[in-house]
């Protein structure tokens, strides 16, 4: 399924389940739609993590005085089961449930979602990278899948590069270690927080800078977050270069760019109100970063530790950070690295056989027809359809009526708005991304909005943006 045709599906109000291999696209198409209905005046609600699922459904309809699935609200879940399985916590006060994946709770059986399954490829570049990653999920590596990744350990990596590791352990003696080799004094920065205690240990156990922070000039170091607009995004590298006048870390990332690293906010909002959030300096210790915490990062290299691989979908996460074959190189692996959990590789034939379904059920929907529906789920949640040619505080960015004098208008300041982009665009797009040039660099040079540029590097599989 195509980002657009789950993108249509979700404008329905359905309940779904937006999935895919890494890189497919799943954050760019939740965003998407998150956008669509701000540009109707509808809020989504937070986000929550999945081993809460039991507890929300419950709570939701007790709060709604509503005994449908999730009080009558559309839920959306977004991820990849063959990454790392949820951790269990025998946590005071949550609800006992014997699921282990989201997939196995009641709430998610009772909520019924449509399956989405993302087919495209904005990450990886190296066919054959895909080839040995598409039969690493599916169980089915053979000699020469192996013989590649063999090759992979033997090549010598020049020059540094993130090193991922199974264990916490390893990576936090390899970082106090190299730390401690930098003969310079350390700053240290704690992380605050406020709201509700719940809320807050969720933020904090899903934020990759730790809640206390030591760092020293020359002191590798990785960017947490997303920000366009001071030149970073989440998984920059660079190295601590100076402690600037406010105290806070200068970065020069290995684009040679200067990067004044001031403290970030992760929150959770809910309309105009904050139920929860954390600030800290969005930098983390980058000589060695655990495979957990990679999950989500794009990188163009890494050394990989796989030997001590304990957990069901560790090898296929950590391998599938980098964009080809040759960005990768392994110290070690053992069979437990390739494999992924057998429940998953069963219910993946549901999920994609689930989501052909759903595509040919819409597929063969009259354009009308989709259309009413889209507009009768907006109707029914408070939003409101943008009237073409009136005034409104929401933005159409589909109403065709008047988008030629809206384009022409807008083509004086950027000439190439709403063209289509060319493989030569897409070239020299990632070649300046990977430049450190700034988003409004990129904007002149490609005569385009900073929206169209922040998207296209999000396609492309160079960023990936926050929820």
């Amino acid at each position: 399924m195509t980002q657009e045709q789950a993108l249509s599906i979700l404008k329905t109000g359905a309940n779904v389940f937006l999935t895919g291999e890494p890189g497919s696209g799943k954050t760019y198409t939740i965003n998407r739609y998150i956008a669509w209905l701000r540009e109707r005046g509808v809020e989504p609600a937070m986000m929550l993590d999945a081993h809460l699922l039991t507890m929300v459904d419950r709570a939701v309809r007790t709060l709604r005085g509503n005994e449908r699935p999730f009080g009558g609200l559309q839920v959306i879940f977004v991820g990849d089961f063959f990454q790392l399985p949820p951790i269990s916590k025998n946590e005071p006060g949550l609800i006992k449930t014997a699921a282990h994946f989201a997939f196995e709770s009641p709430a998610w059986e009772e909520a019924n979602p449509l399956y989405c399954y993302l087919s495209e490829q904005h990450r990886q570049e190296d066919d054959i990278f895909l080839e040995l990653l598409a039969n690493l999920r599916a169980g089915t590596l053979g000699p020469r899948h192996k013989e590649a990744l063999r090759a992979r350990a033997t090549a010598k990596a020049a020059g540094p590069h993130t090193r991922l590791y199974p264990h916490n352990a390893d990576v936090d003696r390899i970082n106090d270690e190299e730390l401690s080799r930098l003969d310079a004094p350390a700053k240290v920065y704690a992380m605050r927080s406020e709201g509700a205690k719940a809320l807050v240990e969720g933020l904090k156990r899903g934020c990759l800078s730790p809640q206390t922070l030591a760092l020293k000039a020359g002191a590798s170091v990785m960017f947490t977050r997303n920000n366009f607009e001071h030149g970073y995004v989440n998984g920059t590298l660079g190295v601590v270069e100076s402690f600037a006048q406010s105290g806070f870390p200068n970065i020069r990332t290995r684009g040679g760019r200067l990067i004044e690293a001031s403290p970030e906010e992760w929150r959770i909002d809910d309309r105009a109100r904050t139920l929860a959030k954390i600030v800290q300096v969005p930098l983390r210790l980058a000589w060695a970063i655990t495979v957990h915490k990679s999950q989500g990062m794009s990188l163009d290299s890494a050394v990989m530790d796989l030997s001590q691989a304990f957990e069901y979908g560790q090898g296929y996460v950590a391998l599938s950070r980098v964009r080809t074959l040759g960005g990768l190189y392994l110290s070690g692996f053992n069979e437990r690295s390739l494999q992924v959990h057998p429940a998953i590789q069963k219910q993946d034939a549901r999920f994609r056989g689930a989501s052909v379904a759903a595509r040919e059920a819409f597929a063969g929907m009259p354009a009308g027809e989709l259309a009413g529906l889209h507009t009768k789920f907006v109707t029914a949640i408070g939003g409101k359809e943008p009237v073409p040619g009136k005034a409104s505080n929401f933005k159409d960015t589909n109403d065709k009526q008047d988008s030629k004098s809206r384009l022409e208008k807008m083509r004086q300041k950027h000439p190439n708005a709403y063209k289509p982009w060319s493989a030569d665009d897409d070239a020299r797009l990632t070649e300046l991304f990977r430049d450190d040039k700034k988003v409004s660099v990129l904007v002149k040079e490609f005569g385009r909005q900073r929206g169209a540029i922040e998207s296209r590097l999000v396609r492309l599989g160079l960023v990936e943006p926050d929820l």
